[in-house]
C-alpha cells in the first residue's frame, strides 16, 4: 500500500496519465502511418493474433474492456476491409482472422515493436522495464479484499 498523501496521489496520478498518454499517442501515430491501421484494428487484430486467430466475440469486447455495439460496428468495417469473418456458433459468434488480416498484423508486427522500444522501452533502464512490467501487472491483479 502507498503512503503517499492526498496532493501526491493526484500528482502521481496525471503524471502516469500523462506519460501513458504520451507513449500511447506515439505508438499509434506509427502505427497508423506505416500500417494504415486504425487504434481499434489494430486492437482487434493483436487480440485475435495473440489468441492463435479465433476468439469469441464477446471475449474480444472483454479483453479490450468494450462495449459489445462498438465492437461490432468495428468488425463489420473490418469484414468489408477482409480482415476479419464472423461465424455465428452456438451461444454466440466467433471472429476469426482472415489471411488479408494476418498479414496485415504480421506485417504491423515488427513496426509495433519497434516503436514500442523506441517510445517507451529505449527510455526505461533494463531495471526499469521489469519494475513498470511488475507494476503493470500488479496493476491488472483486482484485489476483492477491500
Amino acid at each position: 500500500m502507498s503512503t503517499a498523501g492526498p496532493g501526491e496521489a493526484t500528482e502521481l496520478w496525471l503524471l502516469w496519465k500523462r506519460a501513458y498518454e504520451t507513449v500511447r499517442a506515439a505508438v499509434i501515430a506509427d502505427m497508423t502511418t506505416t500500417s494504415g491501421l486504425s487504434e481499434a484494428e489494430l486492437s482487434v487484430l493483436v487480440c485475435l493474433h495473440e489468441a492463435g486467430g479465433v476468439l469469441r466475440q464477446n471475449a474480444i469486447a472483454a479483453a479490450l474492456s468494450w462495449d459489445r455495439t462498438r465492437l461490432s460496428h468495428l468488425l463489420t468495417r473490418m469484414e468489408t476491409r477482409a480482415y476479419v469473418v464472423r461465424s455465428k456458433v452456438e451461444n454466440g459468434v466467433e471472429v476469426s482472422l482472415r489471411p488479408e488480416g494476418r498479414s496485415t498484423i504480421d506485417a504491423s508486427a515488427p513496426n509495433l515493436a519497434d516503436s514500442t522500444r523506441r517510445h517507451l522501452l529505449d527510455r526505461l533502464g533494463p531495471d526499469d522495464a521489469k519494475a513498470l512490467k511488475d507494476i503493470a501487472e500488479r496493476l491488472l491483479t483486482r484485489d476483492d479484499s477491500r
